[in-house]
């Protein structure tokens, strides 16, 4: 590359979700309070900061107080306080509340769309001085000579086909160097999976485990909507093998988001979880909440359950690991805003002070130590033991759970383990195909209507985004030992079986187009076949308030 080429900042930041504008925010209030300059720039993969942003949510403003304390005269989007929690256990026709876990009190809390904070956040971060580039997503990786220290990243190059040539739409990436690179991809990070791959930086610690949500938003017209009602549901669709439930978050105007999150290392091939999420929507405690109803929204996501066993290493030479592609969801919780925007913002004050001391080591050893010493750290080993605990089944799970909460209050002398999800996926001879109701088009749905919901919208003549190492896997392995279960993880239709007409040959047909990047085929393969990469700029799903 030339030159012209070649942008240069003292700190380039890749993700403008919380983790990542909070670390932008941060950095630029300790420039100012030291009359120093440090240049930030944030790359964004989505069209526009917050597009690809899904999350429940419930918010503990706790790290947004720190970080901006005068958020509500400023105007942040946080406008439903959380007035009342419920927890209920389902069975196939019936419900039984049970006792609200003191994690899932939510007193103090608020429920929001984090796309709709992100914005603000954004906003505030620009008015600082922070350059944010949407529609640029971090293609690769810039190493040095020895490929152990990142220089920065380059984006993607734009108009280029299917067959791989360039059209007459070519513009090509650009380099962004920089003193520091955050990683803030969020969950399975392309950037940051490779950071894993090449630096090692899993090697002390358990694998990461995922769940995938499914979300939707509903605008009702129900005497059952109370704004500020938090309500999580365990138990029915779901066998008691299969980690999950669901949540309901009452917000203002008369919407409630609705959503399932199915832990990823569930055993049957056969499961489906956008079928189970439909399905839970048709129980007679929640079907009257979405009568005469509108869905509105339609998303999905894979998220990182795995805590504090399976924080990797934040730093290296060049860069830092901050929010969800570090994995510092407090499970129990069911919370990652707060920590992910706070352990941002360490990153930056350790940043800021590496570069304070003109320290020749690339390396901010510091940041790590300063989320070990922070609340953070506190809760993720709290909970540590609450989600592994599930292993022993649904109610094995809730037993272990209030053992650790109220008698030993998550200090035992003992920590369980996590497991590669990838491993635990069963043969499909041990297990009978589900057969899931037919959507009604009311409250129950298919996946293309839901897609076409998510606003999504990738360029058809650009290459297929969703790698296979070996493309003859597909069929000898994941056809043949599990009846091609990417048909069924995948929560948008990517991924398809289809057979010649005159040989019946089966071939995998990949609908790249359809992706809403919730990252969970990159995560559930079974042979770990399938490379999530970034797609050509600007493509994706746009999620305007999820």
């Amino acid at each position: 590359m030339s030159d012209s080429d070649i942008m240069e900042f003292d700190v380039v930041i890749v993700g403008a979700g919380p983790a990542g504008l909070a670390a932008a925010i941060r950095i630029k209030q300790l420039a100012q309070s030291t009359s120093t300059e440090v240049s930030v720039c944030v790359l964004e993969k989505g069209t526009a900061v917050g597009a690809h942003i899904l999350s429940g949510a419930v918010i503990d403003p706790r790290a947004l107080s720190e970080l901006i304390p005068d958020w509500k005269e400023r105007g942040a989007p946080l406008n439903t306080i959380a007035a009342e929690d419920k927890f209920v256990f389902l069975t196939e026709k019936s419900s039984y509340r049970l006792p609200t876990p003191p994690q899932m009190n939510n007193h103090g809390n608020y429920i929001v769309s984090v796309g709709a904070l992100c914005r603000w956040l954004g906003e505030q971060a620009e008015a600082l001085g922070v350059e944010i580039y949407p529609g640029f997503p971090a293609a690769r990786l810039l190493w040095d000579q020895s490929g152990s220290e990142i220089l920065g990243v380059a984006t993607g190059d734009a108009g280029i086909g299917r067959d791989g040539s360039k059209t007459d739409n070519y513009q090509p990436g650009m380099e962004i160097r920089a003193r520091q690179t955050i990683f803030a991809e969020g969950c399975r990070g392309s950037l940051t999976k490779k950071l894993f791959e090449q630096l090692s930086l899993r090697a002390n610690c358990d694998p990461q485990t995922y769940g995938i949500g499914i979300k939707e938003l509903w605008e009702v017209d129900s005497p059952l909507f109370q704004p500020g009602t938090v309500m999580h549901t365990i138990g029915w669709p779901l066998d008691s093998g299969t980690y999950g439930g669901s949540f309901l978050y009452h917000l203002d105007q008369n919407k409630i988001a609705v959503g399932f999150v199915i832990g990823l290392d569930y055993s049957n091939p056969y499961l489906s979880p956008f079928d189970e999420f439909q399905r839970f929507k048709s129980h007679p405690k929640i079907r009257p909440m979405f009568q005469g109803g509108r869905r509105i929204g339609y998303g999905a996501r894979a998220l990182s359950e795995g805590g504090y066993q399976s924080i990797p290493q934040l730093a290296f030479a060049g860069g830092v690991l901050v929010g969800d592609c570090a994995g510092l969801l407090n499970v129990p919780k069911i919370k990652g805003t707060h920590t992910a925007m706070k352990s941002g913002m360490l990153a930056a004050e350790a940043i800021v002070d590496h570069f304070s001391k003109n320290n020749s080591d690339r390396t901010v050893s510091d940041y790590p130590k300063r989320l070990a010493s922070s609340w953070v750290w506190d809760e993720l080993y709290l909970a540590r033991n609450i989600r592994p605990s599930f292993r022993a089944g649904l109610f094995g799970g809730l037993m272990y759970s209030a053992v650790d909460t109220y008698v030993l209050r998550g200090r035992a002398p003992w920590t369980f383990h996590n497991h590669a999800d990838h491993l635990q996926l069963d043969r499909r001879e041990k297990h009978t195909p589900i057969s899931y109701p037919k959507p009604d088009g009311e409250i129950t749905f298919d996946k293309m209507s839901s897609v076409a919901l998510s606003n999504t919208n990738h360029e058809r003549n650009q290459p297929v985004h969703l790698k296979l190492r070996d493309p003859a896997i597909a069929i000898d392995v994941n056809l043949q030992n599990y009846d091609a279960p990417e048909q069924r993880y995948c929560p948008a239709g990517v991924y398809e079986i289809v057979r010649n007409s005159s040989t019946g040959e089966p071939t995998l047909l990949i609908n790249a187009e359809n992706c809403v990047h919730c990252k969970t085929c990159d995560i559930k393969d079974p042979t770990q076949n399938i490379d999530w990469a970034v797609p050509e700029p600007g493509g994706g799903p746009i999620y305007p308030d999820m």
